[in-house]
């Protein structure tokens, strides 16, 4: 299993020396995609380049965008890592679980999220993936460092790349999901159109639907049947209305 199309993704990192201490570890664990979405420190500071060490170059070719969506543009795989429960139905795994997933399509890019030092990642953030990883940690002092939080998945990434080929399950190819995405804001233009949600309750709705889809591993040939449904179900509502008004 390889390694090489793994993006770790940073939402508004704040601290450089976190940021470096990143860039490091990912290179202790075979890790070289680092992608920082509006980050709130300057990664190639003074600070930022001292903790990085021998991993300057992983900080020097950093791509820095602005929001998640554009960090994820082409990913198949995403998983969210979080410190809280969740208030819905997708369940919160362990890194040895979960982490494996990433690596099924070696050769399409896949994204592991990480959040905000402070307060993690949002509600809306966490939508854009499709599993949620929880590291376990004493009831005593729940709260992981960012950094410490990667370097423990980085490691268990490492751990998963050693195994051999034959050891994994077969791979299927999942749609893109900024494809994915597209056939979201799709469906929800429709669905206020015909009045099934409202927009004080679209976003909620929304979140259900996306769980949905999560648990059934939507292939490219699926989600264009799907747009496919969308588009002819438009097509039904305009032309009904036009007759309407004849």
């Amino acid at each position: 299993m390889s390694l090489a199309g793994l993006r770790i993704v940073l939402v508004e990192p704040a601290g450089p020396i976190n940021v470096g201490a990143i860039a490091r570890v990912m290179k202790n664990f075979g890790l070289h995609h680092l992608v920082l979405v509006n980050p709130q420190c300057d990664p190639l500071s003074a600070e930022a380049l001292m903790m990085a060490v021998h991993a300057q170059e992983i900080l020097e070719s950093a791509v820095l965008v602005a929001t998640l969506p554009e960090a994820l543009h082409g990913c198949v795989r995403a998983i969210a890592t979080t410190g809280r429960f969740r208030s819905l139905q997708t369940p919160l795994e362990k890194p040895r679980t979960a982490l494996p997933w990433l690596l099924e399509e070696p050769e399409k890019p896949a994204a592991l999220i990480f959040g905000r030092e402070d307060r993690g990642l949002s509600n809306e953030e966490l939508n854009y993936a499709q599993r949620f990883v929880c590291i376990p940690t004493s009831q005593d002092y729940l709260i992981l460092n960012l950094a410490t939080a990667v370097a423990i998945c980085c490691y268990e990434l490492s751990q998963c790349a050693e195994q051999p080929d034959s050891q994994t399950l077969p791979q299927t190819e999942l749609a893109p999901i900024d494809v994915v995405e597209a056939y979201y804001e799709q469906l929800e233009s429709l669905l206020l159109k015909i009045g099934y949600v409202y927009p004080h309750t679209a976003a909620s709705r929304m979140e259900k639907f996306r769980q949905l889809y999560n648990r059934a591993h939507l292939k490219p040939g699926e989600v264009a049947m799907l747009r496919g449904i969308l588009q002819q179900v438009e097509w039904a509502v305009k032309n009904q209305r036009d007759g309407e008004n004849l």
